[in-house]
């Protein structure tokens, strides 16, 4: 199958129309950190949908004049059993853990991390970024991979033009262009630019789904229009994703994809796990390092010490009065 296909009407089997086979996720405002943290727009997890794939967790923020506020300013905090996948279109951020990584996250460049077993990072917007504006992006790790040893990966894929689309591949492969960074299922990850009163047609795995986030729009999922922050969910069973954009101005969205994770996971905070108990015990672990002062005290510490960032760790909050349920 081309990566261009010439019939840009494919329909589903079973005949359904685009506006039965497209569902649309509007996201909402929270803060990032705190109360007086930047605001993010979240569009997953949602109640009717935790995961696309393997990607469980989306945050669109941005354009934001960072001048004369505190921009991102995340302070050292954990993650145990994902992957974080930093995507910018405008600004940078300076990346530090605790596997000793000190990276600047840039427009058009992926950094990934891989939590595994226990991390910490933290994450600030460099004093040169006047407008900050990006994606943050989190991955499950699958039941036999999610106790992992924890790393960090970056890539700059390259532009690949297709009709009227540029594509940024940073995760799997689309369009003929394939990212050399490790996954742990399959997974796609791709910026795409759309010209105006174009339609392009991009041949995709049947057996995944598919999720279309919009960071400037608006943009057409097989006849289904999505506004500015909206995510369009296109489930298994097609061969392709009919994109187009009817507007006047270039449309730039990014297409997550991947196999069906086919698990239950309780994600709660920052952590990944399978049953409530582990989360309690993530959050136990977390909180004697941060009463520590990271000073070694702690035997065998999960998470660890994020050298060079100059202040104190986040803690973490109260967990619920209710059972924590998987989902997914």
């Amino acid at each position: 199958m081309s990566n261009l296909e010439t019939d840009p009407h494919e329909h589903n089997r079973d005949g359904r129309e685009s506006a039965d086979i497209v569902e649309i996720l509007t996201p909402r405002d929270v803060p990032l950190g705190g109360p007086r943290a930047m605001r993010v727009r979240r569009t997953l997890p949602q109640r009717e949908r935790s995961l696309i794939g393997a990607w469980c967790f989306a945050d669109h923020y941005g354009p934001d004049d960072v001048r004369s506020g505190p921009g991102m300013a995340v302070p050292p905090h954990p993650h145990t059993g994902l992957q974080t996948v930093s995507w910018l279109f405008t600004g940078e951020i300076e990346h530090r853990d605790s596997l000793g990584t000190h990276a600047t996250v840039r427009p058009g460049e992926l950094n990934l991390m891989t939590a595994g077993r226990g991390i910490a990072h933290s994450e600030v917007s460099t004093p040169e970024t006047k407008v900050l504006h990006g994606m943050q992006l989190w991955v499950a790790l699958p039941a036999q991979a999610r106790d992992t040893a924890p790393a960090f990966a970056h890539y700059r894929p390259e532009p690949v033009t297709v009709g009227g689309a540029t594509l940024r591949v940073f995760l799997g492969e689309l369009a003929g262009a394939r990212s050399p960074v490790e996954t742990f299922t399959e997974l796609l990850g791709a910026e795409v630019t759309l010209d105006p009163g174009t339609e392009v047609v991009l041949a995709i795995d049947a057996g995944h789904e598919h999720g279309v986030i919009v960071d400037q729009g608006p943009v057409e999922l097989r006849g289904t229009r999505l506004g500015w922050a909206e995510l369009g969910y296109q489930g298994p069973g097609f061969g392709s994703l009919v994109l187009r954009n009817p507007g006047s101005e270039p449309a730039r969205f990014l297409v997550l994809g991947g196999e069906p994770l086919g698990e239950q996971v309780v994600m709660w905070w920052n952590f990944m796990g399978r049953t409530h108990e582990e989360i309690v015990e993530y959050r136990r672990a977390w909180q004697a390092e941060v009463r520590t002062g990271f000073d070694g005290s702690v035997r065998d510490p999960r998470f660890g010490v994020v050298p060079g960032y100059e202040g104190s760790a986040l803690p973490a909050p109260e967990l619920p009065n209710s059972t924590l349920r998987p989902r997914g």
